[in-house]
């Protein structure tokens, strides 16, 4: 697919542990000729943690991408009227995130881009990241499956014997994920082994 002209919303939500496998995801997109428009979690913004500081991971953002963040729900709100993003990619995906988003709570730029891309009946795409995928956020995971719209990178269960509900996307598949959303399809198969422990 020829990436060329078309604008990605990369929105980032707090699973810290994934967003040095998320960079290179974000480098394929801008390789591939994609204007890239970041958008984060206050989470993001404001948290430092073992897996890195808030403001290297702000660093590396732009200059990935050459744009800068959008970080509040002000600045993500113009994303509806202005329809500048073609397809938005939630990757990592929390399951607060999943789970806000299927109960329709804007509470966060992200959400706030989301529904600005559910207002324009365009595509969004979901990397899910979550310790309770097959616990108590397996309801809205299910909701988001079968909502207009909705797309999933493939996931599944990274450690199911330590962590057995958890269950993580296969960030290398986020640009396939994009390329099948923007046809109106979800990228098979959906379920798969992801054991990395």
């Amino acid at each position: 697919m020829n990436w060329s002209g078309k604008t990605v919303g990369y929105a980032l939500t707090g699973s810290h542990c994934t967003l040095a496998e998320i960079m290179p995801q974000i480098k394929r997109f801008v390789d591939a000729g994609a204007n890239v428009i970041p958008i984060v979690s206050n989470t993001i913004m404001t948290t430092d943690t073992r897996f890195g500081t808030s403001e290297e991971w702000q660093t590396q953002i732009k200059a990935i991408t050459g744009n800068d963040i959008i970080s509040t729900i002000a600045q993500a709100e113009p994303l509806g009227p202005s329809k500048q993003i073609d397809v938005l990619l939630i990757a990592p995906c929390t399951g607060n995130t999943t789970s806000r988003l299927a109960n329709a709570m804007t509470d966060s730029a992200v959400l706030m881009a989301a529904k600005a891309q559910m207002r324009n009946g365009r595509p969004i795409v979901l990397a899910i990241s979550t310790n309770d995928g097959l616990g108590l956020n397996a309801a809205n995971i299910a909701r988001l499956l079968v909502a207009k719209h909705i797309y999933f990178v493939p996931f599944g269960q990274d450690n199911p014997v330590q962590k057995p509900n958890s269950l993580v996307a296969r960030m290398d598949l986020t640009l396939e994920a994009c390329e099948a959303a923007l046809q109106g399809k979800q990228l098979q198969p959906l379920l798969i082994e992801r054991f990395n422990y």
